[in-house]
């Protein structure tokens, strides 16, 4: 019986199941490609790292740090650092990573060059290999000349890839490789430089990794060194990686609940339009099991036809993530197929079939016998069985999202967000339709006034299109709207009082000449804020050392190994808000050093006004006590800093300066930047223009793969919507047959449902946008602290272009209700 029945109903029941298919399709996808990743980052673990393992230090070595580097015996060594470079063939400059290295790195993967043999040859012919889009941009080839400091470079080759590095950290700072032998004689490594010291080694197969980073990294952590193995290295970035995959599978989720949120009304539908033949079949002996189960099997194989399909689907879609993640991921990310996720869809696709549409088939279980002669005749299901229903709905949800996160805390939370969503926007829906409902003007036309009413008719789905509609323009919508206030952060203004260069490494020695180059170049000195750098000795009475080895210690590890750059000045800034003691602007002799902290190093540090702290500015201690606390915006495109001075204390310790300075244009900016580089070699300098762009396509990139997993949302809302028009086709029939009897026109018929799917379409994208606009005022107020300022693009295209969308696929849908004529209705009856 189920069978027979399906057969006749096969075009509604395969729009049901669509509506499942591409939720299913996302997930499985998204499980097949977050299991290539992980096998592909233990597998390539070795090839990201180029070694077994790192020993790195962010200053040249501790004599106690050198003796265990020594001891372990290095195959290979780098310096690498932030610096200016420039191109004698066209003047050109740019701010680069040089890497200093020498040895035969890597051991494992290769340093992908053109031409192929540059990478085993750079070193012994004093050369340099040069990022290759750096030369692209520049229009330089290999052969041309590269400055690096007081030293010119023959470009052996270029170099198109390194093991651990990917396109995101080479689009602020491309790579240049030199030999070590010649770092000194640039000379751009002086006082205050920031630099990485880096010794990579090649180990036995059978040393113990963990063992001996247990025993090794405690020992090198103590002097100011790191050890880093491609184990531990791999693991980081699976849990990574393992966060976007968890962000794509609950995008994917949400799809795969608007489709069962389709699955639930449609069978809804469905089922009403067959508890009468239901009925019969009580009538002639059928029990409620058997008119039960009918149904069940039905929708039992709609859920695992869908599920089969959808993983199919998913199979072949795995292929397109590691295209829409190259830009985030080093390595490339070789495919193939295992069978849990696609088990893992089938099962998918039969529970969430089931437990959706339970709550309809429980209609054929309390129909009466009595409903072949009472029209009225409604079966009633007892509260009772509704809410075990609804529990075992929401707690197969919470599981799913459970074993997606391994977190009970955020599967929770995920489920209650996604809980309020869908509510808020069913409620705003139908408070939006009440509203047109009332206020709509009595005086338009027949055709208007009946496709408002359309609305409102039985098995109209009106809530469920437009919580479909509105979600998947909720998601897109919030995505705009947050990345407008994400760019907003990091804008550089035109104007004379915004720094749009900082000059950094400017030493004692040069900043009058530095002042009077700015001058000449007729650029402003925005500002010249002196850099001292030092750690912490002693926090509260315990030595740091001693903190160190400390496994039940409170103080977080980067405070302990951390080489702080503080300055001194006698105000606070713009990005400085006091929230605790009193500000000192300066110091009289013989008084004690009162220092002021950032809020963020006071709760890591777990020091409050009054504590002591004990500095070791090279080499002399120094101790000071917390006189302020202040909250910092670091989000500002500025020099902020976690620990200031007041006046009187510092002025003659060893320290550097930065500048910052503002150019009228990029001509003006690149001007700037040759004249400096070619008179202060060792300075970097930072083109805030080209920070903000680099910012803005990091951005558009994230926006790309968070609307491509939107997609799948709004697609499924228009399959909940054809799947609709579908289901109310033999209705609309009747009413055209109503409609032509009393003299309506098929140009009106197409007036009436236009204007319909109209209302749905504007209504739907409306009270998505109008959603987001909420959500991205709440981000920008409590997460952003910006104002708020949303992007036109949801209102002048997505509310039109979904509307429009909306439109066509419902005219498309009725084209056989105008071509139907009164007798196949009343044959049909017959």
């Amino acid at each position: 019986m189920a069978w027979r029945d399906a057969k006749a109903s096969r075009v509604r029941l395969l729009l049901f199941m669509s509506s499942i298919i591409l939720g299913i399709s996302a997930v499985v996808a998204i499980q097949l490609f977050s299991e290539n990743l992980s096998d592909n980052i233990q597998k390539q673990s070795k090839n990201l790292m180029g070694a077994d393992y790192i020993i790195d230090t962010r200053q040249e070595p501790t004599e106690r740090a050198q003796e265990i580097i020594d001891s372990l015996k290095p195959d290979a060594k780098e310096v690498n650092f932030v610096s200016m470079i420039a191109f004698p063939k066209n003047g050109g400059t740019k701010l680069v990573n040089v890497r200093g290295m020498q040895g035969d790195f890597p051991f494992y993967g290769s340093m992908k060059t053109e031409p192929i043999y540059a990478s085993s040859i750079y070193q012994e012919r004093n050369g340099a290999l040069v990022d290759a889009t750096l030369l692209l941009q520049f229009d330089i080839i290999p052969g041309d000349s590269i400055k690096v400091g007081k030293v010119t470079f023959p470009i052996i080759g270029a170099l198109k890839s390194v093991p651990g590095s990917n396109a995101l950290s080479t689009s602020v700072a491309p790579p240049v490789i030199v030999p070590y032998n010649t770092i000194d004689a640039t000379e751009l490594l002086q006082f205050g430089s920031r630099k990485e010291y880096q010794f990579f080694y090649k180990a036995s197969d059978t040393l113990d990794l963990n063992a001996f980073e247990s025993k090794v990294d405690p020992m090198l952590d103590i002097a100011n060194a790191d050890l880093d193995t491609h184990t531990s290295t791999s693991r980081r970035l699976g849990r990574r990686y393992e966060n976007v995959g968890k962000f794509l599978n609950l995008a994917a989720f949400i799809a795969l609940l608007l489709g069962c949120i389709g699955i639930a009304s449609s069978v809804h539908i469905y089922i009403k339009e067959k508890l009468k033949a239901i009925a019969i079949l009580k009538c002639l002996g059928a029990s409620r099991k058997q008119s039960f189960l009918i149904f069940l099997l039905q929708i039992s194989g709609i859920g695992v036809l869908g599920g089969l399909i959808g993983s199919s689907i998913g199979v072949a879609l795995q292929g397109l993530f590691p295209y829409i993640l190259k830009s985030f991921l080093p390595f490339e990310v070789e495919m193939s197929i295992s069978i849990q996720p696609i088990i893992i869809g089938i099962l998918l696709g039969l529970f969430m079939s089931v437990l959706f549409a339970l709550i309809a088939l429980l209609h054929t279980w309390y129909v009466s016998p009595l409903k072949v002669l009472r029209i009225s005749e409604e079966p009633v299901q007892p509260r009772i069985v509704r809410t075990l229903v609804f529990c075992a709905i929401m707690l197969f949800l919470y599981l799913f999202s459970l074993w997606l996160l391994k977190d009970a805390t955020y599967a929770l939370v995920f489920v209650l967000g996604a809980l309020i969503t869908f509510i808020v926007i069913a409620v705003v829906a139908n408070f939006f339709m009440k509203l047109v409902r009332r206020f709509f003007p009595k005086s338009w036309s027949f055709t208007a006034r009946q496709g408002l009413l359309n609305l409102y008719r039985p098995n109209n789905q009106t809530v469920v299109l437009i919580l479909a509609i509105g979600l998947g323009t909720f998601l897109i919508s919030t995505l705009y709207f947050t990345k407008d206030i994400l760019l907003a952060k990091t804008e550089v203004g035109p104007t004379a009082e915004n720094a749009n260069i900082i000059i950094l490494d400017v030493q004692s020695n040069q900043r009058q000449e530095m002042e009077s180059q700015l001058k000449t170049n007729e650029v402003p000195i925005l500002d010249n804020i002196p850099l001292v750098t030092m750690r912490m000795h002693k926090i509260k009475d315990k030595l740091v050392n001693d903190l160190k080895q400390d496994t039940t210690r409170q103080v977080r590890g980067w405070i302990l190994n951390h080489e702080f750059r503080t300055t001194y000045r006698d105000k606070l800034i713009a990005s400085e808000e006091l929230i605790a003691g009193k500000w000192k602007p300066s110091l009289e002799k013989n008084e004690g050093i009162v220092i002021s902290i950032s809020d963020n190093l006071a709760e890591d540090a777990k020091v409050d006004i009054g504590d002591k702290i004990v500095f070791n500015v090279q080499g002399v201690l120094m101790e000071t006590t917390v006189g302020s606390i202040r909250q910092v915006d670091w989000g500002r495109m500025q020099l902020n800093f976690s620990i200031v001075f007041p006046k009187g204390v510092l002025e003659d310790a060893p320290q550097f300066s930065v500048f910052t300075t503002a150019a009228s244009d990029e001509k003006a900016s690149a001007k700037l930047q040759r004249n400096l580089v070619d008179k202060f070699p060792n300075v970097t300098i930072i083109d805030l223009r080209q920070v903000f762009n680099i910012v803005e396509d990091i951005l558009e990139k994230v926006s790309w793969v968070i609307n491509f997993m939107a997609f799948f949302s709004i697609i499924t809302g228009f399959i909940v919507l054809v799947g609709s028009v579908r289901t109310s086709k033999y209705q609309r029939i009747k009413e055209s047959v109503l409609l032509r009897t009393l003299g309506a026109k098929n140009t009106q018929i197409l007036k009436i449902s236009a204007l319909e799917y109209l209302f749905l379409g504007a209504l739907g994208s409306l009270v998505g946008i109008l959603l987001a606009l909420i959500s991205g005022l709440c981000l920008a107020l409590f997460i952003f602290q910006e104002p708020f300022t949303p992007s036109l693009i949801p209102f002048i295209v997505f509310l039109p272009g979904i509307t429009l969308l909306v439109l066509l696929i419902g005219l498309s849908n009725i084209r056989s209700v105008l071509s139907s004529s009164p007798l196949e209705v009343l044959r049909r009856e017959v």
